[in-house]
């Protein structure tokens, strides 16, 4: 049963519980509500990489930093199918496919993005896109080209996610998800941990996510990977025992929903993700990468399914596949939509250093 009046007191109560007892109630709730031997796979495609106008302090695809990262134009249709088919061989059921952007602008690159959904869709696999706000048109034309899942993440709290990004409101990020929630594709949306953040910032988040109604059908878990060059760099790592907890609490507050351990499994012991799935994780990615950052091999992760006796769920086990309706039988058309998305306009002192330094070393080369 969903509750969505969940308090940040009553959550610290519950990620503050003694271990045992958070693991056992946690688990107990899971083996209720979900087949506690099967995780849902994912495979994160970065369709299309870096040059991003955002200042989020977490990420190396922002243009304003200086970072490592390889930027590359939107993919073709083709690149992402061959891409989609290898991962389908190696057990995933569904293809997420991120585009860096602040938000949707209709156009050729948009329609590109919706044959790239029909197309996965045709393969039996589920699609999710992560591609920054959208409008309720553009929701509705994702739909109708079969998309299954969309991904925008609320980070933090509300009161963190200042210290984090100025260059977008958070109610921009509820009404995307407002706006995902006028079709029938499912809503994917978590957050970032070890941002600097305090535990009353991660019950916070919480509280907004488990408020939705109905709730979220996959809640992503990361943990911070530092990278050099973003406000970030420097943060130290989260302990497993706070992801443990994290998980678990998540489990406990929206016990419907597909809990996701997402970035950082690549410091995690076969042990400690062990601890999460007992915790109530029944999702991962996998591949080597996530997006920009490191992620565990797929090899790595089906030896560790079958040492554990876990399975990957089959695509659509939650629920039915979508119909995917060809361009030229589209109901909804593009609308040449022009939103006006918010900018906050507060400064955050260490992005703005990291963009001067990102600034300087470009100048330099």
């Amino acid at each position: 049963m969903q509750r969505h009046d969940w308090t940040k007191e009553e959550i610290l109560a519950i990620y503050n519980k003694p271990l045992m007892d958070l693991l056992y109630e946690a688990a107990s709730i899971h083996r209720k509500e979900h087949n506690p031997n099967q995780v849902q796979v994912s495979t994160l495609l970065s369709i299309k990489t870096g040059g991003c106008p955002e200042d989020c302090g977490y990420c190396p695809q922002a243009a304003r930093y200086h970072t490592d990262i390889d930027g590359n134009d939107l993919m073709s249709v083709s690149q992402v199918k061959a891409q989609a088919l290898r991962a389908k061989s190696t057990g995933s059921s569904r293809v997420c496919m991120g585009a860096a952007w602040r938000n949707v602008k209709d156009g050729e690159e948009f329609e590109q993005v919706l044959e790239m959904v029909r197309t996965i869709n045709k393969l039996d696999m589920e699609v999710c896109c992560t591609l920054g706000m959208i409008t309720e048109n553009q929701a509705k034309r994702l739909a109708e080209a079969g998309l299954y899942a969309y991904n925008h993440n609320l980070d933090s709290s509300e009161e963190y996610y200042k210290e984090v990004i100025s260059t977008r409101g958070y109610e921009d990020r509820l009404e995307t998800l407002n706006n995902v929630r006028k079709t029938n594709v499912t809503v994917c949306s978590g957050g970032i941990i070890g941002m600097g953040e305090n535990l009353e910032d991660r019950a916070g988040m919480l509280v907004a996510l488990s408020s939705l109604n109905p709730q979220p059908e996959s809640v992503p878990i990361n943990a911070l990977v530092p990278v050099e060059g973003t406000p970030l760099a420097e943060q130290d790592r989260v302990s497993i025992w706070e992801m443990v907890r994290m998980v678990a609490t998540t489990r406990i507050v929206m016990p419907q929903t597909q809990v996701r351990l997402s970035a950082g499994r690549t410091d995690m012991s076969k042990e400690g993700q062990a601890l999460c799935f007992f915790a109530g994780a029944n999702s991962i990615f996998a591949g080597d990468k996530l997006l920009t950052t490191p992620n565990p091999d797929v090899n790595e992760d089906m030896e560790l399914f079958k040492l554990l006796g876990l399975e990957p769920m089959k695509p659509f086990t939650k629920k039915s596949q979508p119909e995917s309706i060809d361009a030229k039988e589209s109901k909804y058309k593009a609308l040449g939509e022009k939103p006006k998305w918010t900018r906050p306009g507060h400064t955050i002192e260490r992005n703005l250093e990291a963009k001067e330094k990102g600034k300087n070393i470009k100048t330099k080369a």
